[in-house]
């Protein structure tokens, strides 16, 4: 279905593109490039469109981070690996309608000549949806996406690795000869909702999403990986460096922040018990920051989360546990982060800890991201960074203790080194994911890459032993639209994948190896 809908997305309307599409015969080539701007706001707001079930019931539970009081499907759900196609083919097919799509429309418009640094931004936004998207499935339709209308091939995942550092060169080149050119111009100004047009982040973006993506194949392909994250830390513009770089899609057009939809006027998401592991057992500051306590009456004011895969009957049994700060941190209108300063220093630290040139040292950057995060969300760090002795904490519900877990991590927050690089890589990988959250995507996809921080696991494992409970989930299974429109490609996939489609098969990043 997402393959045959793209070829639609370039011929007909898409969000804002209308204004151009409606009658192409009556705009020159010239009036069409200068009307583009207005696809760009459409086109960020798609990197998480149908949030709720392309992203908070899989990628956001699976990293820890949140689960939901609802019993979904009488109980039987992703959240206890009962996946459900119906939820996860929106993960992969809204990238290809409404980004691949638009994307390839800006091309036809002569983009990539004739307004380069356009073409750059519109590269760069589908890199970063299309990742999530392979970083969910595994090989995807990419090169030939937008090719036909039936029968298009998968890339293996290193074929569309590569594609996207390819891309990402050219989206970094383009946008360094615009700013050189065109010192203090934005033409992107009023319709861009991460960066409003200044093409200055929108570089540093380039360079530290091309950070990000090396080190999610060090494991797969080391060499290549140390190639591209030395690229990006000695690229011209710099990495997200301060929180006045992060990137985060502004609200527009009645579009309401996603965490704040699922959280209230759903009330289907609430703290998951290994966020609340970790966060409690430091006494972090971001605590209150990030979360609100429960109001159950018998412990109200604490901050007791949900653990995944518990059995939930009704919505009551659960409603009442810790939930997101929806008061004063993730508002209707707030905007949604996607990339943050604090989780390039802390890709510095492990750069640094595998010895890669230009890292610097590894604990001046697993100090500096903690600092940037604590800066990021208003908080003091205080003495935290110096805590030798605190430690994630125990797991018990008050109300069923089946789900109850003995703490699983005993890594404490100050860095040691003497450590070994396995335990200083768990110190830096914990922090980073108490600092990028709400990213459950990116959370998942480093939990699966090194396997920290260490995450209670569900209990109840409905997968048909599909799925191991100790190693928990690594992909999602291809839509059955995929399976409907594109039989013989997605069969061909599977090969590419290297095993059977379901959530226990690797993706080509997450070897099953030693970290070092």
């Amino acid at each position: 279905m997402a393959l045959a809908l793209i070829i639609l997305g370039v011929s007909s309307c898409t969000k804002n593109f209308e204004k151009y599409n409606t009658n192409p015969n009556a705009l020159s080539v010239n009036q069409t490039i200068a009307i583009l701007p207005t696809a760009f706001g459409p086109l960020e707001q798609a990197i998480y469109s149908n949030y709720q079930v392309a992203q908070n019931l899989s990628a956001d539970a699976y990293s820890g981070y949140m689960m939901s009081p609802d019993p979904f499907r009488g109980g039987i759900n992703n959240l206890n690996y009962a996946l459900v196609d119906g939820w996860n083919q929106a993960g992969f097919n809204d990238q290809y309608n409404l980004v691949m799509g638009p994307v390839s429309k800006i091309a036809a418009t002569g983009a990539r000549t004739k307004a380069p640094d356009l073409w750059a931004v519109a590269l760069l936004i589908r890199v970063e949806a299309m990742d999530r998207v392979t970083d969910r499935f595994g090989p995807i339709p990419y090169s030939k996406a937008g090719t036909a209308i039936t029968s298009i091939p998968y890339d293996d995942q290193k074929t569309v690795y590569q594609q996207f550092f390819n891309q990402i060169d050219t989206a970094a080149s383009n946008l360094q000869a615009y700013i050189a050119a065109n010192p203090g111009k934005t033409p992107l100004a009023g319709s861009d909702l991460i960066f409003n047009g200044d093409y200055t982040k929108w570089l540093k973006f380039a360079n530290s999403l091309r950070l990000r993506l090396a080190m999610r194949i060090v494991k797969a392909d080391a060499a290549t990986a140390q190639q591209q994250a030395e690229k990006a830390m000695s690229a011209v513009g710099g990495l997200l460096t301060t929180p006045a770089d992060d990137a985060a899609i502004a609200q527009s057009g009645g579009r309401s922040n996603d965490l704040w939809v699922v959280t209230d006027p759903y009330d289907d998401n609430r703290m998951g018990a290994s966020f609340q592991s970790y966060l409690t057992g430091y006494n972090d500051p971001r605590l209150p920051v990030y979360c609100k306590p429960a109001t159950d009456a018998l412990f109200a004011g604490q901050y007791i989360g949900i653990r995944i895969g518990s059995n939930i009957l009704s919505r009551p049994d659960y409603d009442t546990y810790a939930s997101l700060n929806t008061a004063t941190t993730f508002t209707q209108t707030a905007p949604q982060l996607i990339m943050t300063a604090a989780e390039m220093w802390f890709l510095k630290a492990e750069a640094a800890l595998r010895g890669w040139a230009g890292a610097g040292d590894a604990q001046t950057n697993y100090e500096t991201g903690i600092n940037t995060s604590m800066q990021q969300w208003g908080v003091s760090a205080g003495s935290y960074i110096s805590n030798a002795v605190s430690k994630p904490v125990a797991y018990t519900d008050p109300k069923n203790n089946v789900n109850n877990s003995p703490a699983l991590s005993s890594i404490t927050i100050k860095w040691d080194p003497l450590a070994g690089n396995e335990q200083k890589l768990e110190r830096i990988i914990t922090q980073k994911w108490l600092a990028i959250f709400p990213d459950g995507q990116e959370a998942w996809a480093d939990y699966r890459r090194t396997g920290y921080p260490k995450l209670f696991t569900v209990v109840n494992n409905n997968s048909n032993n599909t799925i191991n409970t100790d190693i928990q989930i690594r992909r999602l299974p291809f839509p059955t639209s995929e399976y409907n429109n594109n039989g013989a490609a997605v069969k061909n996939a599977l090969t590419l994948l290297g095993g059977a489609d379901n959530g226990g098969t690797r993706l080509w990043w997450d070897v099953n190896k030693a970290n070092f």
